[in-house]
């Protein structure tokens, strides 16, 4: 076969092998083919500031030099065996370091299968079947998951609308809906049903922050009414803090799950709690009838483990976190400020190390208020950030430890060039 050597054949390529000509996860109109630091390229050789970094596992950057000998060392050695291996032993000690509520993890190759174990393993210790998620919240591609995730139309609280076909309706039945930072509306809920197994919620959810006092309600909560309270931590583990979004905000799970910064780039994920919770993946403890059984082919690898193991060597290193930071803001300020000189309307939402703009007046609390006012200039500026070399999520910006100040000034460049285009909109 001749050599492909424009984006444009790939992507008709694509289209022939792949459903709608993608993997399902971005944009199928673009193709990367290398990345390197802060830098994506993609097949015509377009150079791009990256902030989507692989959807937030590559907090160090591309291609980082210590991670990428982590990786050297462990490959001659061996890329998989389904045996336990010293390297994903190590791994699991360094994340119940780190993690308040981790004494024992079990691995798995992805942040949808960590979140399906976590429920699973709630149902199993309290013996209940109900679980209360919130509108918009992301858990995963599992049944329980594809609940009011993205909902296209509005139901009365706390009915679940399933998000994909294929969805039994057993499923939504199990499944209890409500508002994020309502404590309300949680409280009336857990007082109504006494068969909830868990509260399962994004620290952060998506890019909205938890209104003051919202997780330790959420805690103070679950401790009344017995029930079991899970943090997706797969995407902010390790990147609000080392012992991520429990030790940001001083509030502590009885599960949590854990995943892309964990890998280091490679399938890796995790969930976590006490020994008491996590006896259940021990049929020798609990017998066969609490037992949960859990195995995969690529659970705990090796080579994950070890660039995992050497992210968080790095991000636990003096400072990492606080430059971390500093860049987030000046990322936010330098939109923020722009947008505002030209007198457009909008939000700045998420926490300095994940957020985006939201083109609106009002305050961006849960996920019907998270929403642009004319969701075509949101699409404008981000075509434009593209196509002058920005490369982000539509809907979130990934900050990352490898941008440098190069980085900053042609991202204010492109950001200016992008608040100009849409001031007619």
């Amino acid at each position: 076969m001749q050599k492909t050597r424009t984006q444009a054949e790939w992507i008709a390529r694509a289209q022939q092998v792949l459903p709608a000509g993608g993997f399902g996860n971005f944009d199928p109109g673009i193709l990367i083919a290398r990345g390197e630091g802060s830098r994506v390229w993609d097949e015509d050789g377009k150079e791009y500031v990256d902030y989507l970094i692989g959807s937030g596992p590559m907090l160090l950057g591309h291609g980082h030099p210590e991670v990428m000998e982590a990786v050297l060392e462990q490959l001659p050695l061996g890329m998989t065996f389904f045996a336990n291996n010293s390297k994903g032993v190590e791994l699991a000690e360094a994340i119940v370091d780190a993690v308040p509520c981790c004494e024992q993890v079990r691995f798995v190759a992805s942040g949808g299968e960590a979140d399906m174990y976590a429920i699973r393993l709630a149902r199993a210790y309290t013996g209940h079947d109900k679980i209360l998620k919130f509108e918009g919240g992301y858990h995963g591609m599992s049944a329980e998951a594809q609940m009011s995730l993205a909902p296209t139309k509005r139901v009365n609280f706390p009915q679940a609308v399933p998000d994909s076909a294929g969805i039994p309706q057993g499923v939504a039945d199990q499944m209890l809906i409500a508002p994020y930072n309502d404590l309300d509306a949680v409280s009336a809920l857990l007082a109504e049903h006494h068969d909830v197994a868990a509260i399962i919620v994004e620290p952060l959810q998506r890019i909205i922050p938890p209104a003051p006092g919202f997780l330790q309600g959420l805690r103070d909560l679950c401790d009344k009414h017995n029930v079991l309270l899970v943090f997706d931590e797969i995407v902010t583990g390790f990147r609000l803090a080392y012992g991520g979004a429990q030790e940001h905000y001083g509030v502590t799970p009885d599960i949590c799950t854990l995943g892309k910064i964990i890998g280091g780039g490679f399938p890796l994920a995790a969930l976590g709690s006490s020994a008491e919770i996590m006896q259940h993946f021990d049929k020798d403890r609990v017998g066969a009838d609490k037992w949960l059984m859990q195995l995969g082919t690529l659970s705990g690898n090796p080579v994950a483990a070890a660039a995992g193991l050497k992210t968080m060597e790095v991000l636990a290193r003096e400072g990492a976190y606080d430059h971390l930071r500093e860049i987030g803001r000046t990322l936010q300020a330098m939109q923020s400020d722009a947008l505002t000189e030209a007198g457009i309307a909008h939000q700045v939402c998420g926490d300095e190390t994940l957020f985006d703009i939201y083109f609106t007046n009002h305050s961006c609390r849960d996920y019907r208020s998270a929403a642009h006012d004319d969701p075509g200039r949101n699409a404008h500026y981000n075509a434009v950030l593209r196509d002058k070399g920005v490369f982000k999520s539509p809907a979130k910006l990934y900050p990352s430890l490898a941008i440098t100040q190069a980085d900053l000034d042609l991202t204010q460049e492109v950001v200016n060039a992008a608040v100009a285009a849409i001031r007619s909109d």
